[in-house]
């Protein structure tokens, strides 16, 4: 598989439902904008028309009204049609491109946590997408605070929070098991901390990575 970054740098975040990842993901968007890079700021599952359709398919409506192995191939639709037309024309530009969740959240959240069909997602992955982020942030923090956080925002988006603490606690076992297994790519980053805090961190970490980062 390749990496993204062809011309730009591709950065992502991940972490258990109500873990902030999306307000960090914002957070680094500004800094770096702050410090004069071209950033586009995108999400999955959507971060493009179609995909965005598929996203209200995903996230709402009752917990298991998809089957795990159904829902692999619909993040993957959603994903690759995300990468068609935003993520790379964006990296072809040369900008830094931040998502809020790409691949690995499909390899904990089908592949470990709700089954184990981690060889299914890796075989999609490898199929149809076949890039991987540059960098990514795991935001790791106590299950049952961002479970009650997810939950009080009330976006109508919580169909994996209704899952319950149990699968989030698998989530975030298996969101540290991948952290461990890729340090070159996955950074583990102490969610349990004001937010301004991580996010000194997190955009500290991608400065030092992207000076250090070999020209390509």
């Amino acid at each position: 598989m390749t990496t993204a970054g062809a011309t730009g740098a591709f950065i992502s975040f991940e972490g258990i439902d109500g873990s902030g990842k999306s307000t960090q993901a914002r957070a680094l968007a500004e800094g770096l904008r702050a410090a004069g890079h071209r950033v586009t700021l995108t999400r999955e599952p959507g971060g493009a028309p179609g995909a965005e359709e598929i996203r209200r398919l995903l996230v709402s409506g009752a917990a298991e009204r998809w089957s795990p192995e159904t829902e692999i191939l619909l993040f993957n639709a959603a994903r690759r049609d995300h990468l068609e037309r935003t993520i790379r024309p964006a990296l072809g530009r040369g900008e830094i491109v931040i998502t809020d969740r790409f691949v690995d959240s499909t390899r904990v959240y089908q592949g470990a946590a709700r089954a184990d069909l981690r060889a299914l997602a890796d075989a999609l992955h490898d199929l149809v997408i076949a890039v991987e982020p540059d960098l990514t942030f795991v935001i790791d923090m106590d299950p049952g605070i961002a479970l009650a956080r997810g939950l009080a925002r009330g976006t109508g988006e919580d169909r994996f929070e209704d899952l319950g603490l149990a699968f989030q606690t698998r989530l975030r076992a298996g969101f540290r098991d991948l952290a461990e297994a890729n340090p070159a790519r996955l950074r583990l980053i102490d969610g349990d901390r004001p937010a301004a805090a991580i996010s000194a961190e997190i955009i500290a970490q991608t400065q030092d990575w992207l000076t250090r980062r070999p020209a390509s």
